[in-house]
């Protein structure tokens, strides 16, 4: 009972200040840039591009991330490094850093040729005889997702990032996805298929 009154009240806290205020953000990012790049766009790899990215998706994964250190880890998603700069925040810090990353312009990416053939069929077909739905069906053909539905933007984002996160859902380390869809997915997936669908959406900009 404790666990779902938790949910409802950072759930309510956080649809409070759903619009955030972009120039608080950008004074708040500040503690950001070393991960994630002063313009949002992640140099790193394994960690992911902020920059043109949904504000309502950027500033859920905050929440779910304070969720984590508040629950003990039972609920949200959790992050060691992300704990710790989630847990001071307030409703409105997150949805002001969404707002902020939200404005900035993705950098650049490419689709290398060697992972079109395994990835392309999977992303826009699925797999039926796997139960594997096709990624275009959230994500859209150019991998930009929807706010409202919460699917977030994927085109243009690291490959690493995006490999080390189906691999969680894969292994259910990860379990913040809605109807655990994603884990679904990826449960399905082989090592070769992650990597090229990693991979492949980077270009679909």
């Amino acid at each position: 009972m404790k666990k779902l009154v938790l949910i409802f009240t950072l759930m309510a806290s956080y649809s409070v200040a759903a619009q955030g205020d972009i120039d608080a953000g950008k004074l708040k990012a500040t503690t950001c840039v070393a991960c994630h790049g002063s313009d949002g766009n992640a140099i790193i790899g394994q960690y992911p591009k902020l920059a043109g990215q949904h504000a309502d998706y950027l500033a859920k994964q905050l929440a779910d991330y304070k969720l984590a250190v508040t629950s003990s880890g039972a609920l949200g998603r959790s992050n060691a490094i992300m704990a710790g700069m989630a847990a001071a925040l307030s409703a409105t810090d997150m949805a002001d850093l969404g707002a902020y990353f939200s404005s900035l312009p993705i950098s650049g990416n490419t689709t290398p040729e060697n992972v079109i053939a395994i990835a392309e069929p999977l992303y826009r077909f699925g797999d039926s005889e796997r139960g594997i739905a096709a990624c275009i069906a959230c994500h859209g053909p150019r991998g930009n997702g929807t706010s409202l539905s919460g699917f977030p933007k994927i085109s243009g984002q690291n490959a690493e990032y995006i490999q080390l996160q189906l691999q969680a859902f894969r292994a259910g380390t990860r379990n913040n996805d809605l109807n655990a869809m994603m884990r679904s997915a990826a449960a399905k997936l082989s090592n070769d298929e992650i990597s090229a669908l990693s991979a492949y959406i980077g270009g679909l900009h």
